[in-house]
């Protein structure tokens, strides 16, 4: 994670929808002597951002919970009083899928404004089998309107439902819902490529997550995990029993996990603002994680209560200043990384031969300045599959074939 291969003076072909070549400008352009030529005016060109963790699909924002933290109260108790998770829940089910489909596309587009070009997206506020999939088509819908690669994931197992905790055998009967009901629908419909499960104490059990996912395989999805959020609970160590693709949050994770998963092919996926927002003094150990050898990506974990921003550069900025890592280890984490986290590394991620051309142009001369600059819209064209996703009038206006650093 530590080369970046951060190279200077090369342009960059694109045919069709794949980057063709990475070279000196000259040799391009007679190799391609009928391609159309942006000149990036030594600007920083990068692999389109990849968002691996994301809660895009939801209704209100929740602002007033950030004053209840600043008062003392902390993530569980605030779900406790039918806020958090559940507050999202209510909402949602009250919405059409074109509401949600109308409050989706902003927020995906202000990522996509940030150099974001492949997005992950969940659902998980719906948690019946009705809500869950009007959540996935919503998900459909947004792949069908924007540029973006869109990757969807099933979260029926975010949280259990208010209605099924007031019962006494309520989490037993959710489970089965979840297995014998709710994953079947998403399935024969093809509208999730992944299944994910909140894996902590008070939320879903280790026992629990395991026989969800392991049916969830079973219908042909891949496995993701929230894990080790707030306590180390053992969530990484099943991630990596069960071959999870990643493993996100893991700020409490313990010293066994990070063994575990260094020996593993799960990626370790870190999500450094929403630590910050909730107000903790602690973050993933991600050095641990890196010098274990552990392939760490990191993502927004977008979502209306504990992580509400669409700006992944600053995601970076926190992952060099408060989880210690180089700026090459994040622009990684961000790139190559989080599309391991997708399933995706063997065509996104990379600028070279054979890879997807998804890129993202920044105001900036050395790669250093995308992490340094913290907050600021430095993105000024980006590009999916070889087609404008963020293009700014004025300044970066067609698609290229040919792009100069």
């Amino acid at each position: 994670m530590r080369d970046a291969a951060i190279e200077t003076g090369v342009a960059v072909a694109v045919v069709g929808d794949t980057i063709a070549a990475v070279g000196a400008r000259e040799a391009l352009e007679r190799a391609y002597p009928d391609a159309a030529t942006i000149d990036c005016g030594g600007r920083l060109l990068a692999p389109g951002l990849v968002d691996s963790h994301t809660h895009a699909i939801f209704g209100k924002p929740r602002f007033e919970e950030q004053e209840l933290r600043a008062a003392g109260l902390d993530y569980m108790e605030i779900a406790r009083r039918g806020g958090g998770i559940h507050s999202s829940v209510r909402d949602l089910r009250g919405r059409t899928e074109a509401e949600l489909l109308d409050l989706a596309v902003p927020r995906l587009t202000r990522l996509a404004a940030h150099g974001v070009t492949t997005v992950e997206v969940k659902s998980g506020y719906g948690l019946t089998p009705e809500d869950e999939l009007k959540s996935l088509r919503v998900i459909r819908a947004l792949a069908e309107r924007l540029p973006l690669r869109l990757v969807p994931t099933w979260l029926g197992a975010h949280e259990i439902p208010m209605e099924y905790r007031e019962v006494p055998s309520g989490r037993s009967e959710y489970v089965r819902l979840l297995v014998s009901t709710m994953l079947p629908g998403v399935a024969s419909a093809g509208l999730a490529r992944f299944a994910d499960v909140f894996c902590e104490p008070g939320v879903f059990t280790i026992d629990e997550a395991r026989t969800i996912l392991t049916a969830a395989r079973a219908s042909g999805l891949g496995l993701k995990l929230h894990a080790d959020e707030l306590r180390a609970s053992g969530g990484a160590e099943l991630a990596a029993e069960i071959g999870a693709t990643s493993a996100d949050h893991l700020a409490a994770i313990s010293e066994t996990g990070i063994r575990v998963l260094a020996a593993s092919d799960t990626v370790a996926t870190l999500l450094p603002g929403t630590m910050m927002f909730l107000g903790k003094d602690r973050q993933a150990p991600a050095r641990a994680l890196v010098d274990a050898g552990a392939a760490v990506a990191l993502a927004t974990d977008f979502n209306p209560g504990t992580s509400p921003t669409t700006n992944f550069p600053l995601i970076l900025a926190l992952g060099v200043s408060q989880l210690r890592l180089s700026t090459a280890e994040a622009l990684v984490a961000a790139t190559v990384n989080g599309a391991a986290a997708l399933g995706l590394a063997d065509r996104v991620g990379q600028i070279a031969p054979g890879f997807s051309a998804d890129l993202a142009l920044f105001e900036a001369a050395d790669a250093r300045e995308l992490p340094y600059w913290y907050g600021e819209h430095l993105c000024v064209a980006s590009w999916v599959r070889g087609c404008p996703c963020h293009p700014v009038a004025g300044r970066i206006d067609r698609a290229s074939l040919i792009q100069e650093l």
